[in-house]
């Protein structure tokens, strides 16, 4: 499972996400990622944007519109549906 690091803007901070999934909607990129172990019973994720792409690094944001997230949840749950995923 691939694993990508992200760093906050804000505080300089890393942070490793597994990402369990990828899809694109209306020519927008999302992924479904978690930070925890992807092997785990449980895990917490996380569904992200695409926001940019300069080449050398590529930016995400996390889907916070309620509407957008039951779309895109939707399409994820669906293509993993050997997967458990509550929303």
């Amino acid at each position: 499972m691939e694993k990508i690091t992200f760093t906050d803007e804000n505080t300089g901070e890393n942070q490793d996400f597994y990402i369990l999934d990828e899809t694109v909607i209306n020519e927008v990129d999302y992924l479904l990622v978690t930070d925890s172990d992807p092997d785990a019973e449980e895990a917490e994720c996380y569904i992200l944007r695409k926001t940019g792409d300069d080449g050398d690094e590529v930016s995400y944001e996390a889907v916070e519109d309620e509407a957008a997230l039951k779309a895109v949840y939707k399409v994820f749950s669906e293509e993993l549906e050997d997967t458990e995923i509550q929303f």
